[in-house]
């Protein structure tokens, strides 16, 4: 993704695994569009309302396959369909849905 121009920071860069929570924050705090194969992120934004800038979702995509979906679904979406949103891939479908926003506190 970076030699193709991306902004990209990887987890691991940050040392050991925080867990997701802190995970989602990150992204969050610095205005990123996670891009996962864990289910669980969707747990965190819609049961537990966790803010976020994006996710999307590779459950059950090949490694070999990854960068070519997600290069697919950015030149295929506009940013505003993204951010904000969570895409979840299936085989040849890509859902786009969004979580209801935090209740203030």
């Amino acid at each position: 993704m970076r030699a193709l121009g991306h902004d990209v920071v990887e987890t691991r860069e940050r040392g050991s695994d925080p867990g997701d929570k802190t995970v989602l924050q990150w992204a969050a705090d610095e205005n990123r569009v996670l891009v996962t194969m864990d289910k669980d992120f969707g747990t965190l934004i819609y049961l537990g309302s966790a803010p976020h800038a994006g996710i999307i979702r590779l459950p059950h995509v090949p490694a070999r396959e990854r960068l070519a979906l997600i290069e697919q679904i950015l030149a295929h979406h506009a940013p505003e369909q993204i951010e904000q949103a969570i895409v979840t891939v299936r085989g040849t479908r890509v859902r786009i849905s969004r979580a209801k926003p935090p209740k203030p506190r």
